[in-house]
């Protein structure tokens, strides 16, 4: 997602595959923990170029396409929990999902006369690969246990569970079908109750 013209490509080759193209969503991600202090600048240019720069290409790779077809159309972006409250060790990573919301917003805008809807999700803490990564980089800096650190956001989960990818999964469907015809520009936190806006 970091090659704009991969993305044009892969929304052409999706079209042409499923004869058609409707929905469009910007999942792809890469988490960092590290203190600010010592985030070297290839870092953030890295995450930046995942997590927000590919957004972006995936945003214009959709709307030049629905535009194309004549129709309306979805784009559905990967936002976080870390896009409404920046957490300590993780500040790179909140800074490229704050940013996805301002593209939410700023797309949502500029695309509702063609029909096309831009909304957010924002998950918690989802018992992925990705977590596990977090919680890896936590245990380094802090000392903590393998697992500790999962489990200490887990606990102030309101609904008492960690979550899972279905439970995202559900979401994004809901966002993808009619039922959200009428919503556009959110960045909607899923997270069972930890961050409230």
């Amino acid at each position: 997602v970091t090659d704009r013209a991969q993305v044009v490509a892969a929304v052409d080759q999706e079209e042409k595959d499923l004869n058609g193209f409707d929905v469009m969503t910007n999942n792809a991600g890469i988490a960092q923990v590290k203190a600010l202090e010592e985030v070297t600048p290839e870092e953030v240019e890295q995450i930046f170029k995942v997590n927000v720069n590919g957004v972006l290409w995936g945003i214009q790779a959709a709307a030049a396409k629905f535009r194309a077809r004549k129709q309306k159309g979805k784009i559905i972006n990967a936002s976080s929990i870390a896009g409404h409250d920046g957490f300590a060790l993780i500040g790179a990573y909140s800074a490229t999902k704050f940013a996805v919301r301002g593209l939410t917003q700023a797309a949502a805008r500029e695309l509702a006369s063609s029909g096309i809807t831009v909304n957010a999700y924002c998950p918690g803490v989802v018992g992925t690969d990705m977590w596990l990564q977090i919680d890896e980089g936590f245990s380094k800096i802090t000392g903590a246990p393998k697992g500790e650190t999962f489990k200490k956001y887990c606990e102030g989960i309101a609904l008492g569970r960690s979550q899972t990818p279905e439970d995202v999964a559900a979401f994004v469907s809901y966002l993808a079908g009619p039922d959200s015809d009428y919503m556009t520009g959110q960045a909607v936190l899923i997270d069972g109750g930890m961050v409230y806006r």
